[in-house]
């Protein structure tokens, strides 16, 4: 993974439970205290291991903590510049899902070795799809929904999300994803 997703996951701890937690986190996962380079490739063993580390220094399940990242990732990203390329990948909640896999695509422009996801909607109806999520790196569903749960904020509307996996065509995470505005509500 880019070190971008690193400096993230320190830029997380850091504002949510200061320096010193992140030392605690980061030499508990074995790393040398030097900061992460956005643009560097690092071994997704890396950032497993920062997430391994976070769930005995913070007492919280691996799945809170990719929630929590998820939740923490769309704000980060936006901040570091990346608002526009998200602004442009959809002006509804479904409309950006099915342009996820093209805001990738975007990305890897300047990320050439970058190895998303990759996402298709199904069963699409004016209040609900089903989300597919595909990808080689195990375990991190948990961080997909914390992104979905970001989008409630940035679409004005509350989100029921029901995850599951299947089998078919390949193994892969679906989210059936049902939504109201907040204005009707």
């Amino acid at each position: 993974m880019y070190g971008l997703i690193n400096k993230a996951v320190e830029g997380l701890v850091r504002q949510r439970f200061g320096d010193a937690m992140w030392h605690r986190i980061r030499s508990g996962a074995n790393l040398p205290d030097e900061p992460f380079l956005s643009m560097e490739q690092y071994p997704d063993a890396t950032t497993y291991a920062l997430v391994g580390s976070a769930t005995k220094e913070l007492g919280a399940s691996s799945e809170d903590i990719l929630k929590e990242f998820g939740r923490f990732w769309m704000t980060y990203t936006a901040e570091l510049g990346y608002s526009e390329l998200l602004r442009s990948s959809g002006r509804t909640l479904p409309e950006f899902l099915r342009n996820l896999d093209a805001l990738h695509t975007r990305v890897q422009m300047a990320m050439n070795h970058l190895r998303p996801p990759s996402f298709a909607v199904t069963e699409e109806t004016a209040d609900s799809l089903v989300l597919h999520y595909y990808s080689e790196r195990a375990g991190l569903a948990p961080l997909v929904i914390g992104i979905l749960e970001a989008l409630q904020d940035r679409f004005d509307v509350s989100i029921d999300i029901r995850h599951a996996r299947a089998s078919e065509p390949r193994e892969h995470d679906v989210f059936h994803l049902k939504w109201r505005s907040r204005a009707a509500a």
